[in-house]
């Protein structure tokens, strides 16, 4: 039997190459994934309206995905953090922070239905901005945790870089949310696996051999991702979908992952956080 093969972050759009890719995924050893909702390029966002258009699309195209492979889907849906910039812009800063809360509420409520199986990715700009952005930012976060904590579903969290600083800093907001804390994935982490630096919350690492290499020698769980954008306009733009699988595979063929670990981030894991993987 093969080994679990689980990618925790992967967007498709309607434009690109979109199941094919999931495909690809598949053959290449692929047997789960984390599709993620994002800000599509023909929806436009006005409103909580628009937030809602778009996870109709990421929850029919796992719908579509499901059918059409063997693959476990399970879906994450949230308002991107970068779209309260542009909320922020063109209807200012309070109709904007109540928008991106009802897009957080409306999330929960699709959870709470079954049609997806975590709130993310949500959080703060992953570049600096200014102070008010990054308070109502936060405050957004927040509250997509403690909705996270009444669905009993994880939050994926974007942000800037992560630091131990940065993880602890979830950790207590998860705390003041009453989230758990093996409930906050951090999308994008670097190899902060062991407790005193993760405080608790999951690492999600790119699929890079040398962060997986730090990740495994010091232990502590942790999940794979790509980050597939799957944009036509900017092919080369983030690894491709079938590069945690060749991870998984090249590492363990070298016997540097051992199967023990395969099956805790490509299948003990996932199954804990999403219910299925």
């Amino acid at each position: 039997m093969a080994v679990p093969v689980y990618d925790n972050h992967i967007h498709l759009r309607p434009d690109g190459e979109g199941i094919a890719a999931l495909k690809r995924f598949q053959k290449a050893g692929g047997t789960g994934l984390t599709l993620v909702n994002l800000p599509y390029p023909h929806i436009e966002v006005k409103d909580v309206e628009g937030f809602r258009e778009g996870y109709g699309l990421t929850i029919r195209t796992a719908e579509k995905a499901r059918e059409e492979t063997e693959l476990t889907v399970n879906v994450a849906i949230g308002p991107y953090p970068v779209t309260f910039l542009h909320l922020r812009e063109a209807i200012g800063v309070e109709r904007a922070y109540e928008e991106m809360i009802k897009a957080v509420d409306i999330a929960a409520g699709l959870v709470q239905e079954g049609m997806a199986q975590a709130i993310g990715e949500v959080g703060r700009p992953h570049f600096p901005c200014d102070e008010e952005a990054m308070e109502f930012s936060n405050e957004i976060l927040l509250h997509a945790m403690r909705s996270a904590a009444e669905c009993s579903c994880p939050v994926i969290i974007h942000s800037e870089s992560a630091t131990v600083g940065t993880m602890e800093g979830f950790a207590r907001m998860a705390d003041a949310a009453g989230l758990e804390r093996g409930m906050v994935v951090k999308h994008l982490a670097p190899p902060l696996t062991t407790r005193e630096e993760s405080f608790g919350l999951i690492p999600s690492l790119p699929a890079s051999r040398s962060g997986i290499r730090q990740a495994l020698q010091k232990g502590g769980e942790f999940l794979i991702e790509t980050d597939f954008i799957d944009d036509p306009q900017r092919p080369g733009a983030a690894m491709d979908v079938v590069s945690v699988p060749k991870r998984v595979k090249g590492l363990m063929q070298s016997g540097e992952f051992s199967e023990e670990q395969a099956y805790s981030c490509g299948q003990e894991l996932p199954a804990r956080l999403y219910g299925k993987a």
